[in-house]
C-alpha cells in the first residue's frame, strides 16, 4: 500500500498550539478532542500491541489507533460497514442525487450557530422534498431518502450543503401502490429551490424571533431587527442552488462518495503535498471544470487546522424520511442521528 507523503496528524502535531492560541475560544470540546485524537493516533502516546501472523509466526510491533470517526487513518472497517448497510437498503429502482446548498451569506452564521443552522438546512431540505413529491402535479407519493451533511468544499472553503440519495418514486398517499417518477427526471429543481429557500428563511426568522441564534464579531450587526430583515429580504431575491440528477454509475457510487466523508475530517492524507514556512499545500478537484485536479495555493497552517477541525461535528450523517415510510431506507426522523 502506498503511504502518503504527509499526514493530517503531522499538521495537527506541529501547529495545534498556535491554532489553539488563535481559535481556542471558538471551538467546542468535541473539536478540541478530535485535534488531540488525530495527532496522537498510532503514536507511542496511545500505547501499542504486537501483531503476529497466524501462518508463519512473524511478529511486528504496532501503535494503537485513536478510533476517532474523524481520523483519516481510522474507521475503515466502520466506514465499510456503513456502506454495506446503506447499500443493502437500496431498492431495485432508479435513484437520484439531490443536493441542497446554502448561499454563502449564511456561512458565517452557520459557524457561530452550527446546531441551529445545520438543523434548519436538514429540515428545509427534507420538507421540500416531501412536499413537492407529495404534490399530485409532480409525483403524488410519499418518499424516503438518505441525507448527509457536508460543510466544506474540496478547497476547504466553507460550503454548507446536504447530499440526498433519493429513490425515483414512492408510495401512493394511501400507501396502496408504488408510484415511479418519469425515467431520468425526479422533481423540478426550480420548484424545489424556491420552496427550500422559503422554508429555510422561515425557520431562520422564527429562530431569530425566539432568540435562538447568537451573533458575534462581524455578525453582531444582525442583532438589529432592521438589518436582519434586510439580509433576509436580500436572500429572498437570490436563486438558491438545488442540484438533481441521476447518480452517474448508480446509487452505489454516490454512497461510496458519501462514505468517504461520514468517517473522516475534511481532507484525506493523500491530498496533502507539503508543509513549508508554516503553510500547507494540497490537491483539490474543481467540479466546475470537469473534476480537474488543482494544486491549491499555500494555506496558512492555522487556517488549514481551522477548516479541518470545524468540519468535525458530533455526527455528520442524518436520515430524513416521511414517518410512515416502510421501505427500509432510514426509518427515522431527521433529528435522531445528527443530533440536531
Amino acid at each position: 500500500m502506498i503511504q502518503p507523503r504527509l499526514e493530517v496528524a503531522e499538521v495537527f502535531r506541529e501547529f495545534t498550539s498556535a491554532f489553539l492560541q488563535r481559535y481556542g475560544d471558538t471551538i467546542s470540546p468535541d473539536q478540541r478532542r478530535v485535534l488531540g485524537d488525530v495527532a496522537r493516533c498510532r503514536t507511542a502516546e496511545l500505547g501499542g500491541h504486537i501483531e503476529e501472523c497466524d501462518r508463519c509466526g512473524h511478529r511486528r510491533h504496532a501503535y494503537n489507533s485513536c478510533r476517532s470517526r474523524h481520523c483519516p487513518k481510522c474507521q475503515a472497517a466502520t466506514r465499510a460497514q456503513w456502506l454495506e448497510e446503506r447499500s443493502a437498503e437500496l431498492l431495485p429502482v432508479e435513484y437520484f442525487h439531490v443536493v441542497f446548498t446554502l448561499p454563502h451569506e449564511i456561512g458565517p452564521l452557520a459557524l457561530q450557530n452550527q446546531r441551529q443552522i445545520y438543523g434548519m438546512l436538514f429540515q428545509a431540505a427534507a420538507e421540500s422534498l416531501r412536499t413537492i413529491a407529495a404534490d399530485p402535479r409532480h409525483l403524488g407519493a410519499q418518499i424516503g431518502f438518505l441525507s448527509v451533511l457536508h460543510t466544506w468544499g474540496q478547497n476547504l472553503h466553507l460550503h454548507p450543503h446536504v447530499h440526498c440519495v433519493v429513490p425515483g418514486g414512492g408510495l401512493s398517499l394511501d400507501q396502496s401502490q408504488w408510484i415511479a417518477c418519469r425515467p431520468g427526471f425526479f422533481l423540478p429543481v426550480r420548484v424545489l429551490g424556491r420552496l427550500f429557500r422559503a422554508k429555510f428563511l422561515s425557520f431562520l426568522h422564527d429562530a431569530y424571533d425566539r432568540r435562538q441564534i447568537s451573533f458575534h464579531g462581524q455578525q453582531r450587526y444582525l442583532e438589529d431587527p432592521t438589518l436582519f430583515q434586510q439580509m433576509v429580504t436580500a436572500l429572498k431575491e437570490k436563486n438558491w442552488v438545488v442540484y438533481a440528477k441521476p447518480p452517474f454509475g448508480g446509487p452505489e457510487v454516490v454512497l461510496k462518495y458519501l462514505a468517504r466523508y461520514t468517517h473522516r475530517v475534511a481532507i484525506s492524507n493523500y491530498r496533502l503535498i507539503a508543509i513549508e514556512d508554516g503553510k500547507v499545500h494540497f490537491y483539490w478537484k474543481d467540479y466546475a471544470d470537469g473534476n480537474q485536479q488543482r494544486r491549491w495555493p499555500w494555506m496558512a497552517s492555522s487556517s488549514f487546522a481551522a477548516s479541518s477541525c470545524t468540519s468535525c461535528h458530533r455526527d455528520l450523517c442524518a436520515f430524513a424520511t416521511s414517518d410512515s415510510w416502510p421501505m427500509g431506507i432510514a426509518l427515522r426522523s431527521l433529528s435522531c442521528v445528527a443530533g440536531f
